[in-house]
């Protein structure tokens, strides 16, 4: 199989195999990338969140604090992304009390070679599976939706903010 990288596909070299792509030629940019999902509960599931009352402690303060540990270990866990020295990583949630979800929303920077989607897509689904795992005694049947880069920003193309409303 060969691949020309006709389709953008950088993580394929010309014979078709996975690699890292090579960014040492690649100018330091300032780089952010926003990230955004949802999960859905119970409506009893978001009350003993937003009361404080779930049993593992601070499900909001222990998601944050998760995102933004596996927004730093991002390389570890995708084979490819290359280990970034994060310059930012925010993390927020916000309630939806008529939709039975909280939102996370995840903005990462760094000054180097590479963008920080993968990262900032990591934290946020790292932070929604934290909310599962501590809840999943009241609610099993949570979902996990609409993970989705916002926006970046930095890098040899520039701009772009995402087009679709979720």
């Amino acid at each position: 199989m060969t691949n020309d990288n006709s389709k953008g596909l950088t993580h394929f070299d010309a014979t078709g195999q996975a690699h890292m792509v090579d960014v040492a030629e690649k100018k330091d940019s300032h780089r952010i990338a926003i990230a955004s999902g949802t999960i859905r509960m119970k409506a009893e599931t978001l009350a003993i969140i937003t009361q404080g009352t779930a049993k593992k402690g601070d499900v909001l303060g222990i998601a944050r604090i998760a995102a933004i540990m596996a927004a730093k270990r991002t390389s570890d866990l995708i084979p490819l992304c290359h280990p970034l020295a994060l310059t930012r990583v925010a993390v927020d949630f916000s309630i939806d009390t008529d939709q039975h979800s909280i939102s996370c929303t995840a903005q990462v920077e760094t000054v180097g070679k590479t963008g920080v989607e993968m990262e900032a897509l990591t934290a946020v689904q790292v932070g929604l599976l934290t909310i599962y795992d501590m809840c999943k005694a009241v609610d099993r049947g949570m979902v996990m939706s609409d993970i989705r880069v916002l926006e970046k920003h930095g890098g040899k193309s520039g701009d772009w903010v995402s087009l679709i409303d979720a």
